[in-house]
C-alpha cells in the first residue's frame, strides 16, 4: 500500500484523518532515536573509546540487516566490559536529551486518557530516568550488569527472560493490552527501527518516527520532519 503526503513530511497509509486519539486506551513508545535522540549503547560505547565499532552493529540491526537482535546486543554489550558506571551518569547528563515534541505528543495522550508504556531493547539506567521525566505509567528494558562499579560486558536475566528484543516488545504490548482490558487495535505504538516492526504491526495504530527505510515503509503514519507532535495533525 502507498503512502499518502499528507502534509509536508507527514505520511500516512491505510487511515483515513482525522483519527480521535481518545479512541485510542494505550501507547508504547521505542526509547532510543524516538522518545531520545541518541542510541545509548553507543554513547556508553565511546567511553571505551568503542563508539565506531559498536554503533556500525547498531545501526545494521536498526535497519533489520542482522535479524537476531539479542546476539547483536549480546555483542555490543560484550564490548562495553569495563566502561565504570560513572560513565553511564554522564552520557544521561550530557548526551540523552528528548527528542523534538516528545513532551508535547505524551502529555497530550495523557491528557486523552491513554496510558503510556515504553518499551527498549536499551537499559533501565536510562528507561527509569526518562520514564520518570515524562510520567510515564509502565516501562520495561534491559539491565545491565555492574560489578565492583564497571559493567561486566553481561546483561541480567530477568524473570520475565533475557532480553528485550522485537518479540517481547510484542509480548509485552500485548499483555498490557490485555491487562487493561482493551483490544491491541486500541494501542499504538511508536518507533524507528526494525526491532519496533513487531509491536507496530499488532497496534492499531503504528506510528514511524524519524524512522529507518523498512519502518517507515510499514507504519500507517510517518513523521519524516519536525517532531513527535505532529502525530497531532492527525490525531486530533
Amino acid at each position: 500500500m502507498t503512502a499518502t503526503e499528507f502534509a509536508p513530511g507527514l505520511f500516512t497509509r491505510g487511515i483515513t484523518p482525522p483519527l480521535a486519539l481518545a479512541d485510542f486506551k494505550l501507547v508504547a513508545f521505542d526509547m532510543d532515536s524516538t522518545l531520545i535522540d541518541i542510541e545509548c549503547v553507543d554513547e556508553i560505547a565511546a567511553a571505551a573509546g568503542r563508539k565506531a565499532e559498536v554503533a556500525a552493529i547498531t545501526e545494521a540491526a536498526m535497519r533489520g540487516e542482522i535479524t537476531d537482535y539479542k546476539d547483536s546486543l549480546r555483542r555490543r554489550v560484550a564490548l562495553l566490559a569495563g566502561v565504570s558506571e560513572q560513565a553511564l551518569h554522564d552520557v544521561y547528563a550530557q548526551r540523552l536529551k528528548l527528542n523534538p515534541g516528545v513532551e508535547a505528543f505524551v502529555l497530550a495522550c495523557r491528557a486523552a486518557g491513554l496510558k503510556t508504556l515504553l518499551v527498549s531493547g536499551g537499559f533501565t539506567f536510562f528507561s527509569d530516568k526518562v520514564r520518570a521525566r515524562l510520567q510515564l505509567d509502565f516501562a520495561r528494558a534491559n539491565v545491565l550488569d555492574v560489578a565492583n562499579g564497571a559493567l561486566t560486558g553481561r546483561m541480567v536475566d530477568r524473570p520475565w527472560g533475557d532480553i528485550v528484543d522485537g518479540a517481547e516488545k510484542r509480548r509485552v504490548l500485548l499483555e498490557v493490552c490485555e491487562l487493561m482490558g482493551i483490544s491491541p487495535a486500541q494501542a499504538i505504538a511508536v518507533g524507528d527501527g526494525a526491532n519496533d516492526l513487531p509491536m507496530m504491526a499488532a497496534a492499531g495504530l503504528s506510528i514511524a518516527f524519524h524512522a529507518k527505510p523498512a519502518v517507515r515503509e510499514q507504519a500507517m503514519l510517518s513523521i519524516e520532519q519536525g517532531g513527535m507532535d505532529r502525530a497531532l495533525e492527525v490525531l486530533r
